[in-house]
């Protein structure tokens, strides 16, 4: 593997920065995500009350991060508290923001069959909204995709979706099939640091390096080491070591795998694409 961390641009492309852990030592995370070569990072926000704040810290603090940006969507987990008007409301923001550079998608949407107590027809109900969005405006989008693979698939063979990204993707070789043939980047993050990730490192070592990208979804899916070495939470300046792993799994050059992971989410997010290269950010010149 290749040498310093530092020199190389990395890309996490799915970390909850506004997250309420984080409110109070905001600038010290993003600060502290930069000084370790996180050069771009994708916020999906989860819930209305989110999307307001979501773009102001995005265009805040793109001036440390250069490749912040931001989707906007309903998160299945959400589904409680959210309103069916929600989804106009979604709208009206989408056009609003579409003058936005940092505004790359809708997400994170999607389906949980995991989590007990979450009425499948309502989730079904926002997330299919939120994809007729995503082809009105030709959006890509973000994907939440526990346990629920197929049904998302079938939802989106009946849509024209541009693009996007499974987020902490977990399914068959074969599901993963198919979300490429779709269109779709794989999200893996700190869940293969762990050695008994079997299914999830197969897939690291499987599957297309064209198909990959890296993430934290920090503060949650905190990587093996955090807690032995007594971390205080997940956070994007984990992100480096963490990539670093994935690379080691995939036996492929820190370097190799750093560029070919930013290509790939710009492949996905051609809005996000768009920023970084008007931006000084070092891959945008590659």
């Amino acid at each position: 593997m290749s040498g310093a961390t530092q020199e190389l641009a990395w890309i996490d492309t799915h970390c909850h920065v506004d997250a309420p852990e984080f409110s109070e030592m905001l600038p010290e995370i993003i600060s502290g995500a930069a000084g370790k070569g996180v050069q771009a990072i994708l916020i999906p926000t989860v819930q209305a009350a989110d999307w307001d704040e979501a773009k102001k810290l995005a265009n805040h603090y793109g001036t440390t991060i250069p490749g912040l940006v931001y989707t906007l969507g309903i998160h299945p987990l959400y589904i409680n508290q959210a309103k069916e008007s929600d989804i106009t409301t979604l709208k009206n923001q989408i056009e609003y923001s579409l003058d936005d550079p940092r505004f790359v998608g809708i997400g994170e949407i999607g389906l949980d069959y995991f989590v007990e107590g979450l009425d499948p027809q309502r989730q079904e109900y926002f997330f299919h909204a939120q994809l007729d969005l995503a082809q009105q405006f030709n959006l890509p989008v973000v994907l939440h995709v526990r346990r629920s693979q197929d049904a998302i698939l079938k939802a989106l063979r009946k849509r024209k979706v541009p693009s996007g990204i499974a987020h902490a993707f977990n399914g068959s070789h074969q599901q993963a099939e198919q979300f490429i043939e779709l269109g779709f980047k794989l999200g893996f993050g700190g869940a293969a640091t762990y050695d008994r990730a079997l299914q999830i490192r197969r897939l690291l070592q499987e599957l297309p390096l064209e198909s990959i990208v890296t993430e934290t979804d920090a503060p949650d899916i905190p990587p093996a080491w955090l807690k032995e070495e007594g971390g205080r939470f997940n956070e994007p300046a984990l992100l480096p070591r963490i990539a670093q792993q994935l690379a080691a799994i995939r036996s492929v050059d820190d370097g190799v795998f750093s560029k070919a992971v930013w290509q790939n989410a710009m492949q996905a997010l051609p809005r996000w694409s768009a920023l970084t290269t008007n931006s000084s950010t070092p891959q945008s010149a590659s």
